[in-house]
């Protein structure tokens, strides 16, 4: 059985499935990119989103220090790290070793990551083994207000 959030996390994901890709945006419908679909299901349980989030470039990974996409995750979700990633969790990429953080996406009930795929639209991957290594971070959405 799936917990309440997980659920909610899951029926908003599913809408966003043939959202253009579209840098920096965030409009179910209309264009997202990976960070877009996350912060769209944000807003859709939470009703507005933790923190503004600024321009970035495409490159944006390869040309700053840091791990803000990261440590943004640790901020405002619950990190689960290191467990097995469940339906409803935002899963977290790096491409390389030594890369920062890059791509975010959402596990779906079976077992597909739902994220911005560049140039096409938001999908749902099987999560392969080239998928699954990649990880670097599983962190689940809060409670809701009500939840608590």
């Amino acid at each position: 059985m799936i917990d309440p959030i997980r659920g909610r996390v899951l029926a908003e994901t599913r809408t966003w499935l043939g959202t253009p890709y579209r840098h920096l945006a965030s409009r179910k419908g209309i264009g997202c990119d990976c960070i877009g679909l996350v912060r769209g299901v944000w807003r859709a349980l939470y009703g507005a989103e933790p923190e503004p989030i600024g321009v970035y470039l495409p490159d944006w990974a390869e040309a700053g220090p840091g791990e803000p996409l990261l440590e943004g995750l640790k901020r405002h979700f619950i990190e689960t790290t290191g467990k097995e990633p469940l339906p409803g969790d935002v899963l977290a990429f790096r491409w390389r070793s030594g890369l920062c953080v890059k791509h975010v996406g959402i596990l779906d009930q079976h077992g597909r990551l739902v994220h911005a795929y560049q140039g096409k639209a938001v999908v749902a991957s099987a999560m392969v083994p080239q998928w699954r290594r990649r990880i670097a971070g599983v962190f689940a959405f809060p409670p809701t207000p009500n939840e608590f």
